[in-house]
């Protein structure tokens, strides 16, 4: 990943403390979790989650955490919000499908743009 002004960024508080805040504040339902970036495009291996989970993830995506250092680094403040689409490979011995992580993206369409609403106004 190229980026300008910084080689080496400080992701101490990479994910704003205030945001989050605006964030709960809004949907007080919804959770924290440790995000763990992974390569794509493709589904992780059930061997990778393993891994993962043992190093204590809760989430798996292959592009919100490069995306939001590329934004710090440029002095943005950052939020990641992350919808859950599909529990992950060997979690529940089904084969993994990109149907269902459209599905579950539709039908999370309403509370989404809620929580935008609810909180854009207040940045």
């Amino acid at each position: 990943m190229l980026l300008i002004g910084a080689d080496f960024v400080d992701l101490t508080d990479l994910y704003s403390k205030r945001l989050r805040e605006l964030v709960k504040e809004a949907d007080p339902s919804l959770a924290e979790g440790v995000y763990v970036h992974w390569r794509g495009p493709s589904y992780e291996t059930p061997a990778e989650i393993r891994m993962m989970r043992t190093l204590g993830a809760d989430l798996v995506g292959m592009s919100t955490v490069p995306e939001a250092i590329a934004a710090h680094a440029l002095g943005a403040e950052i939020l990641g919000i992350s919808l859950v689409t599909n529990a992950a490979a060997g979690v529940t011995g089904e084969k993994l499908n990109h149907e269902e992580v459209i599905a579950a993206g539709k039908a999370a369409a309403d509370r989404m743009g809620k929580l935008l609403a609810a909180v854009l106004p207040k940045l």
